[in-house]
């Protein structure tokens, strides 16, 4: 219930300072005593929501408002009697709720579903009378904000009440489109209650509402959020920032003049662009100040361009670059590469010949729109779904064209999260990501991950549980270990092991980054106790397999009687230019002349020693097999190469690391010249990725 919030003007931090500047603020003592009286006439809007349908129209000019009339009228008589904290009649929430959802551009449903949000909770008002009055649509927000009610005080820190409020956001974003609204109207009102419960529910906003606003990309409740809570928890710090603000705006502020410039600029290009300057909320200014020290006077705000199309820009960045001096390590194209959640926009730097920076902000007025207000901007995403798609399974998922990819992620894993606890863990380490990549599939596809993801996380968001045999990958034709890292544009070709007994190691999780990678590795070792135990590094000595034969192959010595031996360092073969040393024993190695122990044997006074090949056709050579850990693997490669008619003289296989093996073979070949079909045959065994002479 959203009942706890209290009077605004209580409230030192919930100044209008922190709010939009030029803003009307919204008289909630007027409107509680027209709620009170009612409407004068039945035939047109409640004077007490004009502000909303005045702000609603300039969104949407051709917009109904008789629904959001006959939503009014259910909600004041329904909440008639109740009153807030403060004194003031309950009816002002519903209605400052739907004023902000109004001010950022929601279309009717939603503002409809804000007025009603408390209604079926807090009052004698049904589902089902909602839905007979105002259908489908409107009673499943309605229901989806209800759900996820307690999470305002209280049960908020159980992690199932957050689950509910996950899976209820990811069938509608409009549903929390409105809790975000409800929470920042009781942030602004917050002044009279006791200090550790401004603190408690402070500390809820921070570390789930704002994050999930961020995500959700609706900028404007997001800062203003993190301001009020900035002030709540952190006052000494807040009210230095707020000094620092203070201080400012008695100084001469050099942004409009860099802004006038900008404009003169653009406006000789011939590029039609509105150039604003934007002041930096308080938080920002902390952050700022934090990082540089000492601000300067262009550091308290941004420039912001807009301009009609994408290619216009490009073109706004072309004349920032050519006719300012710009910052080079501050550019970043987030048109080409938006945000997780849906942001566009150019940002760019420039310095000016007083030795000002000022950051420059480029989008259309299309993205600005999206940039301030996220999903609330898109209008309803479920326009194309039937008519019955709400009604057929309030539990059932609806698809969304427009949801984000971490929203559609979180869905998919918290099916698997084993806990709760194991859920609220995962759900706050995914928050607590601030940025993503997008990696490329072999395929042509795309996958979105959080910074920091490895190829084991790649593995499990493309082929979910099927990434258990995941043996090994490609990044950008590369091959890689599957912990390393993804970087944003890199494209990552997957490798899976044909075994269906294949399962991850539990070094996995020392790499995985994702929810879904890392209850799905949990969930597999939990099940497998007696692998989960076994360790694929484990020291131990090498596996060797050694044949009858030795010697010299076809090698021969100009020297009588001595013994003939073919390094092992370089295995040298017919017709391999060849050099010979005498070593102890009387023996003669011999080398490939450009191996690195010729020069050694030279530099050390080895004798030098002729060596020839028979006229014969058969070679030793050893070959060195690189491939990923799996069940039969050698028992594969000795039959490719049996297949070959190639006799093995010797087979060294070192311990796996990180499920990478290497397999060394001594080899007698009949002829030479089946040198490359052989290593051909050995490198179309499932699992081996390199084949070399060694």
């Amino acid at each position: 219930m959203s009942a706890e919030a209290t009077n605004p003007e209580a409230h030192p931090e919930a100044r209008p300072e922190l709010r939009r500047r030029g803003r009307t603020r919204l008289d909630l003592r007027r409107l509680g005593r027209a709620a009170l009286l009612g409407p004068t006439s039945r035939d047109r809007l409640p004077d007490a929501i004009g502000h909303v349908a005045e702000a609603h129209r300039a969104h949407h000019p051709d917009a109904d408002l008789s629904i959001l009339r006959r939503a009014y009228l259910l909600a004041e008589t329904s909440h008639r009697g109740q009153m807030r904290k403060s004194g003031e009649p309950y009816i002002t929430h519903p209605l400052a709720v739907t004023l902000i959802l109004a001010e950022l551009g929601a279309e009717t449903t939603t503002l409809t579903a804000s007025l009603l949000h408390d209604t079926v909770e807090d009052t004698d008002v049904t589902l089902d009378q909602v839905r007979a009055e105002f259908g489908d649509e409107v009673c499943f927000i309605v229901d989806g904000v209800t759900k996820v009610e307690k999470i305002d005080y209280g049960a908020a820190a159980e992690p199932e009440t957050f689950r509910k409020m996950l899976v209820a956001t990811g069938n509608d974003v409009r549903v929390m489109s409105i809790k975000l609204a409800d929470r920042l109207h009781n942030m602004r009102t917050l002044g009279v209650m006791r200090p550790e419960k401004q603190a408690r529910i402070a500390k809820v906003t921070r570390d789930v509402l704002i994050p999930l606003a961020e995500r959700l990309g609706v900028q404007a409740l997001k800062t203003e959020l993190e301001d009020l809570v900035f002030a709540i928890l952190h006052p000494e710090e807040y009210e230095s920032t707020r000094a620092l603000i203070a201080a400012h705006a008695g100084e001469r502020d050099p942004l409009p003049a860099i802004a006038d410039s900008v404009r003169g600029v653009l406006r000789d290009a011939g590029i039609a662009a509105e150039v604003q300057v934007r002041p930096r909320h308080f938080v920002s200014v902390h952050r700022i100040a934090r990082t540089r020290g000492e601000l300067r006077g262009s550091d308290f705000g941004r420039i912001l361009v807009l301009v009609g199309e994408n290619a216009d820009c490009y073109a706004v960045l072309g004349e920032m670059h050519t006719c300012f001096t710009p910052v080079v390590s501050e550019f970043k194209d987030f048109i080409a590469a938006p945000k997780f959640n849906l942001y566009q926009s150019l940002h760019t730097a420039i310095a000016t010949p007083e030795g000002y920076v000022a950051e420059v902000i480029v989008r259309t007025r299309q993205m600005h729109r999206v940039a301030e207000a996220g999903v609330v901007a898109l209008g309803n995403p479920y326009a194309t779904a039937t008519p019955d798609a709400a009604a057929t399974d309030p539990d059932e998922e609806r698809v969304d064209p427009t949801r984000p990819g971490w929203l559609s992620r979180l869905l998919d894993w918290q099916q698997s999260a084993p806990d709760p606890d194991t859920f609220w863990t995962v759900l706050r380490a995914e928050l607590a990501q601030d940025r993503e990549i997008t990696v490329f599939r072999a395929d042509g596809g795309t996958l979105g991950l959080p910074a920091g993801a490895s190829c084991i996380d790649a593995a499990y968001a493309q082929h979910g549980e099927a990434a258990h045999g995941c043996i090994g990958a490609r990044v950008n034709g590369r091959l890689t270990s599957l912990s390393s890292p993804l970087s944003d544009g890199d494209t990552v070709q997957l490798l899976l092991a044909q075994d269906a007994s294949s399962g991850p190691a539990a070094e996995w999780l020392d790499h995985a980054r994702t929810p879904a990678a890392r209850i799905a590795i949990s969930s597999w070792l939990e099940a497998h106790p007696d692998r989960a135990m076994a360790t694929t590094s484990a020291a131990r000595a090498p596996l060797s397999v050694v044949g009858a034969r030795g010697g010299g192959g076809n090698a021969v010595a100009d020297l009588p009687d001595a013994t003939v031996r073919l390094a092992g360092c370089c295995t040298p073969v017919p017709p391999d230019a060849v050099a010979g040393f005498l070593v102890r024993g009387g023996a003669v190695t011999v080398h490939r002349i450009h191996c690195a122990a010729v020069a050694q044997m030279r530099a050390v006074g080895r004798t030098s020693v002729a060596v020839h090949w028979r006229a014969t056709a058969d070679v030793r050579v050893t070959l060195l097999a690189e491939s990923f850990g799996r069940p039969h693997l050698l028992a594969d490669l000795t039959e490719a190469i049996a297949r070959e008619g190639v006799e093995v003289v010797s087979a060294t296989v070192e311990p796996p690391v990180e499920q990478r093996v290497r397999h060394s073979y001594t080899l007698q070949l009949p002829d030479a010249a089946g040198l490359p079909a052989l290593m051909r045959a050995m490198r179309d065994v499932p699992g081996v990725y390199d084949v070399s002479r060694v």
